[in-house]
């Protein structure tokens, strides 16, 4: 499990393949110096709820993989996440789509 921190006050559990995905998106918007909404489901372990950031360039965000080598990117997954981080609702952690192997690369 990856984690997550931001702000340096929250930290999150993911997946080390979520993360390397949330991290290009992530990284995409805010280098373009936009602002958004991060949601995702939380782990029952801590309530089965649903959690909501607002991710913003200022505010200091650090992903920390478990794992040392970097996962494939699946780049339809990381276009469906895009999709949802443009949207008003902001990003939304979906489901990977099924890879037809094409566009899919080691990061």
């Amino acid at each position: 499990m990856g984690k997550l921190t931001y702000d340096s006050t929250l930290t999150i559990d993911f997946d080390d393949r979520v993360l390397a995905h949330l991290q290009m998106v992530i990284g995409a918007k805010l280098r373009r110096n936009e602002a958004f909404y991060f949601s995702w489901k939380d782990d029952t372990a801590i309530g089965d709820g649903r959690s909501t950031l607002w991710m913003h360039p200022t505010i200091p965000i650090y992903f920390k993989f478990a794992g040392g080598k970097q996962p494939s990117i699946n780049r339809r997954w990381v276009d469906a996440l895009m999709m949802t981080a443009n949207s008003p609702s902001g990003l939304q952690l979906v489901p990977e789509p099924a890879s037809n192997g094409e566009g899919e690369f080691d990061g």
